[in-house]
């Protein structure tokens, strides 16, 4: 087949033209410019036998200059992109030109007079500038029409911190031809900074200046570069931003700089999570990996918000094998695929099923026998379970059952459930269900040689069905934010934190214990939704109202985390902590379970007052609603 011919590219023929036409005039100019400089600038002191082998050489120096600029491509390089490699280009390409140059002048010289050995390094300098400037030029002009063109839509910016990172994102900012930012004040604490400039821009003050500075330089945007302060310190500067009503946005972490990787690329928004001020919560890593690494470890509901993070992380600790188990296939199969990117050497099986499902629980165990089991598989949206109690009972309570029974007849060494702060005094379906869920594991923990522990937790940030997703879309929605009451409270923690916390009070577990997760302060739902609206960069009450709608079926206005009768024993982690098993009447518990399961295969109107007489810490009303 005949090979397609590539068109004939008419501009780029004209410009290459160009080219060679403007460095034969520099060959030129540096040649004849380099000897009169010499003789500063005096034509009638130069001697003939000087000018004379320049001027006969000259021809074939041109065309010799001309191949060797082909062969270090300064006729076929972008210069709209050039850099670093071009640059080098020209220099080296220059150098040898001259060196070309200055041999075929020794058979041209005249009266056995070379020329001056000074001439050579003039005319290299002529040349590279001559040759410099051209090509860089047109990347220079070109930045000054891109820039002109963007100014029209320019976002006024402030960058709090004037350390490493800090200027590597001013850095390219300034320099960058295409970005839409330009940066018009720089805030930082440190009084030696105050007055001079980075990268041309004016370091305005600290940290009590930000407000000020906001107003009179019309930021539209504040960016925080202090990836190595504490998480108190950014949420301090964060509390005196959020006044500005300017949107936020920060580096993520110290490790950006040991890796080199600061740039506006590693730019993110403000979280809510940020405001917590709360430092990373640190952990045992050789004591989860002990524990985990070469085992054999099963995850229910590995698809979920917790039950993922659970995925990654035992896969960072070398697992033999990590078996992932849940319902919803769609969730689980981004997992997998995500697994399988980071960890191609992980034995890894997803399995579709049901913790309800006795046989298919029983097949799973006996032929994956896992070691450990984090049974996070549960019904946890509150309002939605009050209308579906006997739902949340099936799933939460007696998958809850069949799996430990599992895992206890398999022969699993440890089985660690996943519990909630919602199952202290509970006020809905979801936490007493999860509160019998304990009872059966302290339970079961007598009677097998499987350790079955239970982990209390609060709220995390971010997890399906928490608060901040949903105001997150009512604000890009333009609002208003609901809030179900202006006074309620909740205990927070993050994702990775709360499943790094389970992991190493698994490392703890001895059978039996309750473990119960610091949570660090409560926060007002309130302060938070308001905290969400103004780091969006609007103004409560104004850009995004806030409406309040009423506490919702079987929520309270805050949760424990323990109950009165419950003492409370520290671990070796401070975060972490033991709460005494509450003895239980174990048969007159099973009674109860009997009841409690014929009654949800039935269907029963209302299996309410069965749950108060297995967890007598139950509220209700009779309508379902909380006391």
């Amino acid at each position: 087949m005949e090979k397609r011919r590539k068109p004939f590219n008419v501009k780029l023929f004209y410009r290459r033209t160009a080219l060679i036409i403007y460095d034969v005039i520099s060959i030129v100019i540096a040649s004849y410019l380099g000897i009169l400089i010499r003789y500063d600038g005096k034509v009638d002191l130069i001697p003939e036998h000087f000018i004379q082998p320049i001027e006969h050489f000259l021809p074939l120096n041109i065309l010799l200059t001309l191949v060797i600029f082909y062969i270090f491509r300064l006729y076929s390089s972008l210069w709209a992109f050039a850099g670093e490699t071009e640059l080098q280009n020209i220099v080296v390409s220059c150098v040898t030109a001259t060196v070309v140059n200055g041999i075929g002048l020794q058979f041209f010289k005249t009266a056995g007079q070379a020329v001056p050995r000074s001439y050579h390094f003039l005319y290299l300098c002529l040349l590279i500038s001559c040759i410099f400037a051209s090509r860089f030029s047109y990347r220079f002009f070109r930045g000054i029409k891109h820039k002109q063109q963007n100014k029209k839509n320019k976002i006024s910016v402030m960058v709090v911190g004037a350390g490493e990172a800090a200027n590597a994102i001013i850095k390219e900012i300034v320099n960058s031809n295409f970005s839409t930012m330009v940066i018009r004040c720089i805030i930082d604490d440190d009084k030696g900074k105050w007055g001079r400039y980075i990268q041309g821009i004016k370091v305005a003050g600290g940290r009590d200046k930000i407000v000020e500075c906001a107003d009179i330089y019309g930021i539209d945007e504040i960016i925080v570069a202090m990836p190595s302060a504490s998480r108190a310190e950014i949420k301090n500067v964060l509390e005196i931003c959020k006044d500005t009503n300017c949107k936020l946005r920060s580096l993520p972490g110290m490790y950006q700089l040991v890796n080199g990787e600061v740039s506006i690329s590693k730019l993110r928004d403000v979280e809510v999570e940020d405001l917590l001020g709360r430092e990373p919560i640190s952990v045992d890593m050789d004591s989860i990996l002990g524990y985990v690494q070469g085992k054999t470890v099963l995850v229910t509901g590995g698809g979920g918000s917790i039950g993922s993070e659970l995925c990654r992380q035992i896969a960072q600790h070398k697992p033999k094998r990590l078996v992932i188990l849940d319902i919803y296939e769609n969730n689980v199969y981004d997992v997998q695929q995500e697994l399988k990117m980071k960890h191609p050497e992980l034995d890894l099986v997803v399995l579709i099923a049901s913790v309800r499902n006795t046989n298919r629980m029983n097949w799973i165990f006996s032929n994956y026998r896992p070691d450990i089991v984090y049974h996070a598989a549960a019904h946890k949206h509150v309002p939605l379970m009050e209308d579906s109690p006997t739902e949340a009972v099936k799933n939460n309570v007696f998958g809850t059952f069949k799996t430990a029974q599992a895992a206890a007849m398999s022969g699993a060494r440890r089985f660690v459930m996943i519990s909630t702060d919602k199952a202290v005094n509970p006020t809905n379906i979801m936490g007493a269900s999860k509160r019998i869920c304990e009872m059966i594991i302290q339970i079961f923990n007598k009677h097998y040689d499987t350790e079955f522990v239970a982990v209390r937790f609060g709220n995390v940030l971010g997890s399906n069905g928490s608060v901040i997703p949903l105001f997150k879309k009512q604000i890009a929605e333009g609002g208003p934010v609901t809030v179900t009451h202006p006074d309620i409270i909740r205990y927070f923690m993050t994702i990775p934190e709360a499943v790094s916390l389970v992991l190493q009070a698994g490392a703890y577990a001895r059978g039996g214990e309750i473990f119960v997760l610091d949570m660090g302060e409560p926060v007002r739902i309130l302060d938070l939704a308001e905290n969400l609206i103004r780091l969006s960069g609007y103004r409560v009450g104004e850009d995004i109202k806030i409406q309040f709608t009423g506490l919702r079926p079987g929520e309270k206005l805050y949760e424990e985390l323990l109950m009165d009768e419950e003492g409370m024993r520290d671990t070796a982690n401070r975060m972490i902590h033991i709460g005494r098993p509450i003895e239980v009447d174990e048969q007159e518990f099973f009674v109860q379970l009997k009841e409690l399961k014929d009654e949800c295969l039935i269907e029963s109107s209302d299996i309410r007052p069965l749950i108060q007489n297995i967890v007598p810490t139950y509220h209700y009303e009779k309508d379902g609603s909380m006391k």
